[in-house]
């Protein structure tokens, strides 16, 4: 092995031990924590998490494998499988954090009918369909033998071996993550638009009722003023800081995926 392909080894050793660390741990909060089962956005979680667990449990290892042997880990069942599960699982991770967002939306946007908007059927509807959605694309893809291990890669995903097939594979490519990462990405930038919409607009109201009281309380000591404005200057970034990370997590997570298939 090359020291490019060592390093790349010791890459996919370390995230596929922080994915099991990290999703057992969410998987755990939910197991112990009444508070978070109660919740309807807990369902998306679940769901996001146990996406992630079996990407890191199935894909990931045989990675390591193809990366280590230079070769295809398994026979052909296998590694068609595992490009199913990779396809079916990472699409189903975009529409999830997706529907998280549209979550967020109504309880900010609408949060006195949130309980009637977002009830545990409608979750069960959403998350219904981002399965059908996901499983969708992997089905096409293995019944017209579009899985496969890519060496460049070093994994089993979606592939096309055959050239007279190029064309139909390049649309089929294009509306894949189109209506996967593309759809998702958009979802994300228009609900969380809005959610920061909304809290922009309290926190002029709070800014208001801030000076308000600043004006009116004229012995305040400086240094009280003082902390009360960098609170106020705090506040109206904390939205956008919090909406700009998740967005960024979404495209640092999913657009190398995209990018190189």
């Amino acid at each position: 092995m090359s020291i490019w392909e060592l390093l790349l080894a010791f890459v996919v050793v370390v995230l596929m031990l922080v994915a099991l660390l990290a999703n057992v741990l969410v998987l755990m909060c939910f197991l112990y924590s009444a508070d978070i089962r109660k919740q309807v956005p807990g369902l998306f979680i679940l769901n996001l998490t146990f996406c992630n667990l079996l990407m890191a449990v199935s894909s990931m290892p045989l990675t390591l494998a193809g990366i280590i042997y230079r070769s295809q880990p398994g026979g052909d069942p296998v590694c068609h499988v595992v490009g199913f599960l990779e396809t079916f699982l990472t699409t189903n991770s975009m529409l999830s954090m997706a529907a998280l967002s549209i979550d967020r939306w109504i309880a900010v946007v609408f949060p006195l009918s949130y309980h009637s908007k977002m009830r545990y059927r409608d979750a069960a509807l959403i998350l219904s369909y981002t399965w059908l959605h996901s499983a969708s694309f992997p089905i096409v893809a293995a019944s017209l033998s579009w899985l496969g291990f890519h060496h460049l890669y070093a994994s089993c995903t979606l592939y096309n071996k055959r050239l007279e097939d190029r064309t139909q594979f390049v649309i089929f490519t294009g509306v894949f993550h189109a209506l996967s990462f593309l759809l998702s990405l958009v979802v994300l930038c228009f609900t969380y638009l809005k959610v920061l919409k909304v809290a922009r607009f309290h926190c002029k109201r709070i800014d208001v009722i801030t000076m308000q009281t600043l004006v009116l309380l004229v012995d305040i000591h400086p240094s009280v003023r003082e902390r009360c404005l960098e609170e106020q200057r705090r506040r109206r970034q904390r939205a956008t800081k919090k909406i700009s990370t998740f967005i960024g997590t979404f495209i640092l997570c999913f657009a190398p995926y995209v990018i190189t298939r």
